[in-house]
Order: structure tokens, then C-alpha cells, then sequence
């Protein structure tokens, strides 16, 4: 499927955009673009009652909290060391939201995977708001764009290895089991597993004959993400998925399964910022957000503010510097 401006729709009320920046819905006026915004609300279905849940809001949730992560743009930023944009002319645009149809419940991921390509061509480095777990897969199809391996970084409390569910092969309980089929992802990290989730013997038996690295919640917290990030080879190309889940519900409490002891604010900013620095990250999402049971917007700040640290760490590390 070819990208076409109406695959998305404008951003909802309050902020227009994430971070102020320009809302895009016509990426075929743009000759190039350096980080371009995408909400994914949709995910593939086990049940009716999921074609569209609270987690359907968590793109305008994230967008609404712009102001609480980032006060101004030239404003100072203590955890990236200055402006987020450090001065720089970065083009950053909003996509707006895929548009489901209700009549064809896998178009919205053809449409995204459409979008992201067309991201990708010029350019740009996709920030992915689901929707949930599901939405990656498409992102992650449209990734061959680059012609380059990429090293997926996912963090979760739950393995995702799923083959599928009441015969769904591409819903919430499946990305990394998708992900491994696709020749163009590499190695795939899996960081802050923990506690109870859809993952059978059977699962975790795959991803470990298939190579995948397991990093449980309690080994992060003993050895430190120092450790982890010096196991993640050098100079690869990283895709990081970010389930809310398996960040510590005292930060992501807005999440559908909270598990105990999960991936701390200052191991998330050690793990983004040090990817950028060890080669380069081509796109990131954060997924499963469920709005309604946010505390004080926390959940949508902490989704900010990761995005906060790979914008600004990339804008130094010469991400966007004109070719």
C-alpha cells in the first residue's frame, strides 16, 4: 500500500501536537523531515470489545501533557544539558493519529506501516504513540526501508512471544514473536521481564532457541543498565518498543497489568541516551498507556519525558545535522 494523506487524521483537542511542533497532514508536502510524531490507536483485536479501548486515547493523553515535560522549547533541560533542540533548526512535525475504518479492522495497520515508510523516506525518525502492544508490528515491517539490521530493544514486564491468540497473530501478546520473523531485525533485547503475563513455558522456550536476550527485571536491578547497555553491541541501528508496563507503575501507573520492581526514570534515560550515543536509534514507541487510569498526568509525563531524552540526546549526538 502507498502512503496517502488521508491515512491519518489531525490530532485531537487541547495540544495540537507533541513538543509544539507543526502538525503535517500531507507528509507528500515535505522534501525531508527529521523526527515526525505518529499516533498508533489502534491495535488488532482479540475480542470486540477491544477494537477500541481506553488505550485508543493514549496518543491525545501523551500530547496533553507537552507543556507539564517541556515548559518552553529554549528552556534549560537538566537531563539532556541545555534546550531540547539545542539551538538547532530540527524539523519536527506531528502526523496526527491512523484512521481506523470499522468495516476493516487491518487497514489501520497497512496505513501505518505506509506512514512510517513514508517517514523513513525523508528522512525522518518515527515517535510512535499506541494504542497498544500490537501497533509495533507494522512499524517494524516498514523498518527494511532503511536496508540496514536493526537491533530491537524492547521493554516489558511481559515476553510478547505469543504465536497467537484466539487466532489472532498480530495483536498485543505477539510483537516479538513477529519481530523475529522479519529478516531485517537483528539481534532483540528484552529488558524488565517480570512477574506473570500471556508467556507459557512454550514462549520462553522460543525466545531462547531463537537467541533472544532475556533481561529480567531483578538482574537490571542487581547488575545496573551499565551492564546491560555494555552487552548491546556498538554501532548497530536500534528500534526501542516501550510497553508502559515495563516501566515501574510508581511512574506508569496508567497500565492495564501493573507488575512490582520494573524499569526505573534513571535507568530509561541511561538506556536512551546510551543507545544514541553506541550507534544510532531509528525510531522509538511507547504503547499501552490507559488514560483514564492516570494520577496526576505521571504516566503521560514519563512517556514525555523519555521521548525528551532521545530528541535531545540525538539533536547533540548530530542526528539531524544537515547532509
Amino acid at each position: 500500500m502507498d502512503y496517502k494523506p488521508e491515512m491519518t487524521t489531525a490530532p485531537k483537542h487541547g495540544h495540537k501536537s507533541l513538543f509544539y511542533s507543526e502538525v503535517v497532514s500531507d507528509l507528500n508536502a515535505l522534501n525531508s523531515v527529521d523526527i515526525a510524531v505518529l499516533g498508533i490507536p489502534y491495535g488488532s483485536p482479540y475480542s470486540i470489545d477491544e477494537v477500541t479501548n481506553d488505550q485508543t486515547n493514549a496518543p491525545t493523553a501523551v500530547r496533553q501533557a507537552t507543556d507539564r515535560a517541556v515548559r518552553s522549547i529554549e528552556r534549560y533541560d537538566f537531563d539532556i544539558g541545555g534546550p531540547l533542540m539545542a539551538g538547532k533548526e530540527i524539523a519536527m512535525v506531528d502526523c496526527g493519529d491512523i484512521a481506523g475504518d470499522a468495516r476493516s479492522l487491518g487497514q489501520h495497520y497497512d496505513a501505518a506501516e505506509a506512514v512510517v515508510r513514508k517517514i523513513l523516506q525523508l528522512g525522518g525518525m518515527p515517535l510512535i504513540i499506541g494504542g497498544d502492544h500490537g501497533v509495533p508490528i507494522p512499524v517494524l515491517r516498514a523498518l527494511d526501508e532503511l536496508g540496514e539490521t536493526v537491533t530491537l530493544i524492547h521493554i516489558d514486564s511481559h515476553l510478547d512471544w505469543r504465536e497467537e491468540v484466539n487466532g489472532v497473530t498480530d495483536g498485543y501478546s505477539s510483537p516479538i514473536r513477529r519481530a523475529s520473523e522479519m529478516k531485517h531485525i537483528g539481534a532483540i533485547w528484552q529488558i524488565g521481564l517480570r512477574a506473570n503475563g500471556s508467556a507459557r513455558q512454550e514462549e520462553v522456550d522460543a525466545a531462547l532457541e531463537w537467541g533472544a536476550h532475556l533481561v529480567p527485571a531483578h538482574q537490571l536491578h542487581d547488575e545496573g543498565m551499565d551492564s546491560v547497555l555494555a552487552q548491546i553491541p556498538d554501532g548497530g541501528h536500534y528500534y526501542i518498543t516501550c510497553d508502559a508496563d515495563g516501566i515501574d507503575p510508581t511512574i506508569m501507573p496508567a497500565v492495564n497489568g501493573p507488575a512490582l520492581g520494573g524499569v526505573t526514570y534513571p535507568q530509561m534515560r541511561k538506556l536512551i541516551q546510551g543507545l544514541v550515543k553506541k550507534g544510532k536509534v531509528v525510531g522509538m514507541d511507547i504503547v499501552e498507556i490507559t488514560p483514564k487510569k492516570d494520577i496526576n498526568q505521571i504516566t503521560a509525563l514519563t512517556a514525555c519525558r523519555f521521548f525528551v531524552n532521545l530528541i535531545g540526546t540525538a539533536v547533540r549526538a548530530g542526528y539531524f545535522d544537515k547532509k
